[in-house]
């Protein structure tokens, strides 16, 4: 299979679960999605963010070698699917140390943004309150942002913030 070329056929939930299951445990065949991904053609990278998103549901083992591109690819100009999902996927893993200090400063710039939508800033918040449990000398800081956008909220993102202040 041309992982690209079945990307590009449909943008569909059964043309995602296709591609995964095609994909499987197979770590080159991930790989080769990672950088369909993470790469330039902004429409393939977009169709690839359901895909890769299903395959870390199905397979997390799969993400480990792939952290580090993963989140430099979010400091670039990316597509809100590519955000989405890449939040998403690292909201249930333990990040190494070595990537706090980069992830901690993209989820800010993620929750302070007035352009992010609610699911990007909900996945972003929990990706931070899982650093900040590890670096507790963060914790003033992420209470300071959520308590600044509490009552401009959505209903997502209050009940999320609500959840995580409370762990504060």
């Amino acid at each position: 299979m041309n992982i690209k070329e079945e990307l590009l056929k449909e943008h569909s939930k059964a043309q995602a679960e296709y591609i995964a299951n095609y994909i499987g445990r197979d770590k080159a065949r991930f790989s080769a999605l990672v950088a369909l991904f993470t790469g330039p053609i902004y429409r393939v990278s977009q169709r690839a963010a359901m895909t890769l998103s299903k395959c870390i549901d199905n397979h997390p083992e799969l993400l480990s070698p792939h952290l580090k591109s993963l989140i430099s690819n979010l400091e670039g100009d990316v597509h809100v699917a590519v955000k989405r999902n890449t939040l998403r996927v690292l909201q249930d893993i333990q990040l190494p140390k070595s990537l706090w200090g980069q992830m901690t400063e993209i989820c800010f710039n993620v929750l302070t943004s007035g352009d992010e939508p609610i699911a990007v800033k909900v996945f972003a918040m929990t990706v931070l309150n899982n650093i900040v449990q590890k670096e507790p000398d963060l914790k003033n800081e992420l209470k300071i942002v959520l308590e600044d956008q509490l009552p401009y909220g959505s209903a997502g993102f209050k009940s999320r913030a609500t959840k995580i202040l409370k762990t504060l």
